[in-house]
């Protein structure tokens, strides 16, 4: 069968499900992250969350939770978890109270000193182009069915 060819709903298998491909490479990804991860003690949302902050720090968690496509009651724990390792300070803006804000310690910067994700483009095999490529589309995957999703 040609990789153009679609197989017949009947005869697809599991390995032919985009949902599976980018379901399977994100646990893969889980692996690939986990041995340097435990070396600083996070988890993998612990890590995005912080280089979230890198970003931007000093945000609200409800704009930390949009960039992480988190809900509050889901990053709330991990917040609480990362501020007791040091890592992050949790406040209530001083304009509104409504608001918590969440900013880096000095501990939370230094861990982007020693880049932990160095080192893991180069276990994808891609070249750098390729590597922009896949991100830019995964990110439009992504997006479009966060906005079909809205529309239906």
């Amino acid at each position: 069968m040609k990789t153009t060819d679609k197989p017949a709903a009947a005869d697809q298998k599991l390995s032919d499900f985009l949902c599976f491909a980018v379901y399977s490479t994100n646990l893969a990804f889980g692996k690939a992250y986990k041995p340097i991860l435990e070396q600083l003690g996070l988890t993998y949302t612990q890590y995005i969350t912080i280089v979230a902050l890198w970003e931007q720090d000093d945000q609200t968690v409800g704009s930390l939770g949009e960039k992480l496509f988190l809900e509050s009651n889901t990053l709330t724990p991990i917040l609480k978890k990362l501020e007791a390792m040091g890592y992050v300070q949790r406040q209530r803006d001083p304009e509104d109270e409504r608001q918590v804000r969440i900013s880096l310690t000095k501990e939370g910067r230094q861990l982007r000193d020693g880049r932990p994700e160095s080192g893991l483009a180069d276990a994808t095999g891609l070249t750098p182009d390729e590597f922009i490529d896949m991100q830019k589309a995964i990110v439009t995957l992504r997006n479009n069915l966060i906005k079909w999703t809205k529309a239906g």
